[in-house]
């Protein structure tokens, strides 16, 4: 038996280059791309019509030439003053935000049941923690394995916080190797052990390398080879890739803590003052 999981297994995730920093994000179009694309549209209805500024009886329908001339004067102005296109896209992401926190709100509040509430994926801490953070990583992320340590001592440490394991192996087909391998490890209650061991090693995270790892931390290997490809550890990565994705979770490590979402890695401090934030909002 190998590790690495039917062909078929990994259809859920497209095969990607990881990026150079150690993140990834998630195909998708970005705001600031929104917002060009946006302006470009407008640009493109001020060539197709007249400017009633100017034109007290516009013509129904501008010539070849017009339509040339208008557009040749709209790219010297921009080209003159590009601030426009910055002060543009600053008031269109202005008026987004909103929209995307409602809509954010909205999608926490849907998905609480796979968030605080969630028992079936991975945890560590203590089962009964009064604050509850959930964690969106990958193995061969860089920034994910930098505050892996610390995370796990501050949680340690504080000794009333459970944190919520949700594997996005979204970098490589190794992360995905790797993330089937330690949903596997948990079926004999050594997930904590496995994942803070992979955590510290780069890789490469081939079958016979993490059945190495799994051993040394006290995993069955014939079990492990076995457990890897059941059925539920994949459904549990789409059921993780698709939360992401609702929660516009686009790139490792990400935390969720109470109502907010927080991109990126995280110093302790800032950790800790997010948890004591959000034990007080609940008391």
């Amino acid at each position: 038996m190998h590790l690495r999981p039917p062909r078929t297994a990994l259809r859920p995730f497209s095969r990607r280059p990881a990026a150079r920093d150690g993140r990834r994000r998630f195909a998708g179009t970005a705001t600031p791309i929104l917002a060009v694309s946006a302006l470009l549209a407008s640009l493109a209805l001020v060539q197709a019509t007249a400017i009633p500024a100017v034109a007290q009886e516009p013509p129904s329908e501008l010539s070849p030439g017009q339509q040339l001339a208008i557009r040749d004067l709209v790219r010297v102005y921009l080209l003159e003053h590009p601030e426009v296109l910055v002060e543009a896209l600053t008031l269109y992401q202005q008026r987004q935000r909103p929209k995307a926190s409602d809509t954010l709100r909205q999608a926490l509040e849907a998905n609480r049941p796979l968030l605080a509430d969630d028992t079936q994926s991975p945890a560590i801490g203590n089962p009964e923690g009064d604050v509850v953070i959930v964690e969106f990583f990958d193995y061969r992320c860089g920034f994910c394995r930098s505050v892996a340590q610390q995370l796990r001592q501050a949680i340690k440490d504080d000794g009333n916080v459970r944190l919520v394991m949700k594997e996005l192996p979204i970098l490589s087909s190794e992360s995905r190797t790797a993330a089937r391998a330690a949903l596997a490890a948990a079926k004999q209650g050594k997930y904590e052990e496995f994942h803070f061991a992979l955590m510290q090693v780069p890789g490469p995270y081939t079958p016979e390398n993490l059945l190495k790892l799994a051993e040394a931390v006290g995993i069955d290997r014939d079990q492990l080879q076995q457990d890897v490809h059941d059925p539920a550890i994949e459904a549990e990565l789409r059921r993780t890739y698709d939360l992401a994705k609702a929660l516009q979770i686009n790139g490792t490590p990400a935390f969720v803590i109470g109502d907010q979402v927080i991109p990126g890695a995280i110093d302790m401090r800032t950790l800790r003052s997010l948890i004591d934030q959000q034990r007080a909002e609940s008391s």
